[in-house]
């Protein structure tokens, strides 16, 4: 990548990775990771019970972190070539500063069962990757102009 820095593209880039994270975040939140956090507090009410102003949150919570994982992606395709190298890179990167940091310290600190970060970790995992592999499909098309 040898464009600099360019605030439309990364708008529009970050915005259309966002429909990605925002479908994987739901999928994996209200299919495996609701039941589970209902479950592991039974005797609490409103636990993870999801309206319009949390769902708003979560909304504004996916596109944060969608752009944090482009602009991400952006430095290493800027340091390593618009390469798989960045892809994985990218996405390995963010997924360690934000999930595995938060799912630890969620069940370290007693919010989370501990056998719940097989399943979340991974699927985060996977769903960094594909946003990265996302933006430098975008990237790699935005190149060649």
């Amino acid at each position: 990548m040898k464009s600099p820095f360019n605030l439309k593209q990364f708008v529009i880039i970050t915005l259309l990775v966002s429909i990605w994270i925002n479908i994987s975040e739901v999928f994996r939140y209200f299919v495996l990771v609701m039941p589970r956090v209902k479950s592991f507090f039974q005797y609490q009410s409103g636990i993870a019970d999801m309206n319009m102003g949390i769902f708003s949150i979560w909304g504004l919570w996916d596109t944060l972190l969608t752009a944090v994982l482009v602009f991400v992606f952006w430095l290493f395709a800027r340091s390593f070539g618009n390469t798989h190298t960045s892809v994985w890179g990218a996405g390995i990167f963010v997924w360690m500063a934000v999930f595995v940091i938060f799912w630890v310290a969620t069940a370290n600190m007693g919010l989370s069962e501990w056998s719940i970060l097989l399943i979340t970790l991974p699927l985060s995992l996977l769903e960094m990757l594909v946003g990265a592999w996302i933006a430098y499909r975008l990237y790699k098309r935005v190149d060649k102009r």
